[in-house]
């Protein structure tokens, strides 16, 4: 498990070496996570088609990452505690702030909307239909 947590560390602490190095404006963390996914997806990539059904492998790397996940909650406290702290705040500026939240809600629905469609439509082949749904024709009974 100690090797595990080194290597997420290590890719969270490249990244932000990348970030500083290359000026990028996305956070180091975020960096890391995408050199993470590169690797276990090259890693993964050589593997034989039957090891590919399989859903959660039982590596470290697993288990770490399931009891991180299982203990995200808490991660959660010291923002709720700063959104508390910061009542006067919210209670001035309230209008900015759920405008804010709800402009950007709507955004990341509508483009992952946009997306899912395109995507959806590029990886099925064509005149496909969804299992147990009919194929819809251009005329009506």
């Amino acid at each position: 498990m100690a090797f595990a947590f080194t290597i997420l560390i290590g890719c969270q602490l490249l990244g932000e070496i990348l970030r500083q190095a290359l000026h990028l404006p996305v956070p180091g963390p975020v960096i890391g996570m995408a050199l993470l996914t590169a690797i276990l997806v090259a890693v993964r990539a050589p593997r034989d088609a039957d090891r590919a059904a399989e859903t959660a492998p039982d590596t470290p790397l697993a288990r770490l990452a399931g009891g991180l996940i299982g203990t995200m909650g808490l991660l959660f406290v010291p923002a709720g505690v700063g959104i508390i702290s910061e009542g006067a705040l919210l209670r001035r500026e309230w209008l900015p702030i759920l405008a804010g939240v709800i402009v950007s809600t709507l955004s990341g629905l509508l483009v992952t909307g946009f997306l899912m469609d395109r995507l959806g439509r590029q990886a099925e082949p064509h005149g496909a239909t969804s299992p147990g749904l009919p194929a819809v024709s251009g005329s009506r009974p």
